[in-house]
């Protein structure tokens, strides 16, 4: 963005301004977040059918973003009484598709779940969890195998409805300490440890319901997963798929790598016939908290509905789509996506376009392509990596983020750049303890093999530093 662009947008994005200087991001202002409000439907959501006849809500409700006992607190003890809540609610409304994984919440998530769940009969439904072998004490089999058993365990249940292999096609670290690429990683975590012919042992046993993988990262993983097909016969298949990454997932990714479009993975496992799990249909919140100009065009379109109901429709609409995954942390966040699939209403082609050309311009603004997953915490040096990119791609759509020469403009002009200024200073503030922001990274690498976005966060903290120290010299 240049920086008469950037002037002109301050205007029209001066109610997004506001929201994030104030810190409106408290689960309670529904209407600063755009959330639409209204009757819930306890009997009209969407269902889909699974490999061996499961009917599967649409919606399904991710357990990765937990409420915690202190709010907005990460490391706080997870609230149960909450978790407890929202899941009757879910039940009560339709949602019957949890999902989570050993990592998830410091590996706090499955026994959270577990727990809530235990309250209600078994066949009311379906649980989905992940074998997260990705550390070097679990890569061999005795290692993989507990994993799965600790699963059972915390989720108090004597089998698994879907399970998945987690972070198909991400490096990770080897029994040595070094870094395995993606395709050695798949073979020695699933492969050369008898792993996966174990895992279809236990679905002939009833164990395990339905066999998949999720998918992240190198798209040459991704086809020899899908190669083994006929061999395995995965019954299900997690992947990222929102309308920016259908066709701009090359943008999003820092090596310009469009390969791993969900245009092309929906295509390939639509040619098997095989159903799909869908995570980040919001990227990481990021399609709840879009630029000026498309918040404007949504509402100008539906003015009652939230920018996330968009988001949802594009992500479920599509006939091999089995569940749609949200990480709905509080009730407004339920609520809203239980109005938006109960039931779906598809898109239209004019609607479909509309998306598609908001879409490609959002693909050119430069934003972190993180999602929150939190796969990179703890930051040994103490940072909030994934609040420091919150708020970066925050201010960079409310059109706080400048760093060009101030020469050669209006007094005008400089007045609006100096409030956006001390906006971008005081909020980061705000968002992040001045301690873990991004000047306290010393680049050590330890985040890298965890991201399943395969973001360089160590440079991606020396360009928001820098950003930072601009304005702070100015």
């Amino acid at each position: 963005m240049n920086r008469r662009d950037f002037l002109k947008s301050l205007g029209a994005g001066a109610v997004a301004t506001a929201a994030i200087a104030a810190g409106c991001d408290s689960p309670n202002q529904t209407q600063a977040e755009g959330f639409a409000l209204g009757e819930v439907p306890t009997d009209q959501m969407t269902y889909r059918t699974g490999t061996h006849g499961e009917q599967v809500s649409v919606l399904g409700y991710g357990q990765m973003r937990l409420p915690t006992v202190e709010e907005g607190n990460r490391d706080s003890d997870i609230d149960q009484e909450q978790v407890n809540a929202l899941t009757d609610y879910a039940l009560a409304h339709g949602v019957n598709l949890f999902d989570t994984a050993p990592r998830y919440c410091k590996a706090r998530s499955e026994k959270a779940i577990g727990t809530a769940l235990k309250r209600h009969n078994r066949d009311e439904y379906f649980i989905s969890t992940k074998l997260s072998n990705m550390s070097p004490d679990t890569l061999n089999f005795e290692g993989s195998k507990a994993m799965f058993e600790e699963s059972l365990e915390r989720l108090q249940t004597d089998h698994v409805d879907f399970y998945m292999l987690h972070c198909v096609g991400l490096p990770c670290k080897g029994l040595d300490g070094e870094t395995m690429d993606p395709m050695t990683a798949f073979k020695v975590r699933f492969e050369e440890n008898g792993m996966l012919e174990w895992l279809m042992q236990q679905r002939q046993l009833g164990r395990i319901r339905n066999l998949g993988f999720s998918y992240h990262g190198d798209v040459k993983v991704f086809d020899y997963a899908l190669s083994l097909h006929e061999r395995v016969h995965w019954d299900h298949v997690l992947i990222q798929h929102n309308y920016i990454n259908w066709q701009h997932a090359g943008s999003l990714a820092e090596d310009g790598n469009g390969d791993a479009n969900s245009e092309y993975l929906y295509g390939e496992l639509a040619k098997r016939d095989i159903p799909i799990f869908v995570m980040e249909p919001l990227l990481g919140g990021q399609l709840a908290n879009l630029p000026q100009f498309a918040a404007d065009e949504l509402k100008r379109r539906e003015p009652n509905k939230s920018l996330a109901s968009w988001a949802f429709r594009f992500a479920a609409q599509m006939p091999r789509i089995l569940t749609v995954l949200s990480g709905m942390t509080y009730m407004e966040h339920l609520q809203d996506n239980i109005r938006t699939l109960s039931p779906l209403q598809p898109l239209n082609d004019d609607e479909l376009a509309m998306l598609k050309d908001v879409a490609s311009r959002y693909a050119g603004i430069e934003l972190v392509p993180c999602t929150g997953c939190q796969y990179c915490m703890p930051c040994p040096y103490g940072l909030d990596i994934p609040g420091i990119f919150a708020h970066y791609n925050k201010m960079v759509n409310a059109g706080q983020v400048m760093t060009d020469q101030l020469e050669d403009i209006t007094s005008k002009e400089r007045r609006a750049y100096l409030k956006a200024r001390r906006t971008y200073l005081s909020s980061y503030d705000l968002a992040v303890e001045p301690a873990r922001q991004a000047d306290h990274c010393i680049g050590c690498g330890k985040c890298l093999s965890d991201c399943p976005q395969q973001i360089n966060i160590p440079g991606q903290m020396a360009k928001i530093e820098g950003v930072a120290n601009k304005m702070k010299i100015r």
